[in-house]
């Protein structure tokens, strides 16, 4: 994968995609949207890999939108602005929909779209010194495209509050709020990011995934038949499928599956 913003490397069975815009904070440009959505397309299609780490450069996570992209979109007509935003929306669903887990390593401040990415990875580890603000509504916009994984992430009462008054909230506040999952000092982000890969890495690759999908799948969902019914299906599938019986039988044999290392 070729990419002027992002630096992507892969080692072992763990992807790393990192916004490399420090100058900028990282904000978004068509660029980076592209180089985006394109990079988590070819990532989810890769069966090799089990968790991939969204990170960026310098002292800002993510500050949403460039500012020479937003004169660009200053003079754009509503068909203009309406194909600029589905660019975003595609790319923020790129992420979400991933099969593989996303382990968001939030060092600095996150505003405006920033926010969203951080709204569509699974598991999010920030520093304490991190700030986290939806500001779309001081310039008279709103956080629509990322505004399904915000809600989603953040909570239906909470997201009233920060939408509307676009106040800034402290990493704590995030976590508990539920956006945010792990807060740490800035020297124990790494390893407490590598802690959430190595727990995600010693779970069975396909069992990982299927979790995943069944979290989206159920999540709100009124408990029918129909949804009794497909969830007692998933398990009797995984149950009968390689990974299923060897993770089974090495539980009771007291020995290590395939997909552990030694």
């Amino acid at each position: 994968m070729t990419t002027t913003c992002l630096t992507v490397s892969i080692h072992g069975a763990v992807a790393r995609v990192t916004l490399n815009r420090p100058e900028v904070r990282n904000a978004f440009n068509e660029t980076l949207i592209a180089e985006l959505t394109g990079t988590f397309n070819v990532l989810g299609e890769r069966d090799d890999l089990r968790a991939i780490v969204l990170a960026a450069e310098g002292k800002a996570f993510c500050a949403g939108a460039d500012l020479n992209w937003m004169k660009a979109m200053a003079g754009y007509s509503w068909d203009e602005n309406h194909a600029d935003a589905s660019k975003l929306a595609d790319m923020l669903w790129a992420i979400y929909s991933c099969p593989v887990p996303v382990i968001a390593r939030v060092q600095g401040d996150v505003y405006a779209g920033g926010v969203g990415l951080v709204a569509c990875a699974d598991v999010v580890v920030a520093v304490d010194a991190a700030g986290f603000c939806l500001s779309e509504a001081k310039l008279g916009l709103l956080p629509a495209t990322i505004g399904p994984y915000v809600v989603k992430a953040l909570g239906e009462q909470a997201s009233r509050r920060y939408f509307v008054t676009a106040e800034r909230f402290s990493a704590t506040d995030a976590k508990v709020h539920g956006l945010v999952h792990e807060v740490v000092a800035a020297d124990a982000l790494d390893a407490k990011v590598d802690e959430v890969v190595a727990a995600i890495t010693a779970n069975g690759p396909a069992a990982v995934r299927a979790c995943k999908q069944l979290v989206k799948d159920v999540a709100g969902r009124e408990i029918t038949a129909a949804l009794r019914d497909d969830t007692a299906r998933r398990i009797a599938d995984i149950r009968a499928s390689a990974e299923g019986r060897e993770g089974v039988q090495s539980f009771l044999n007291k020995s290590k599956p395939s997909w552990l290392p030694g």
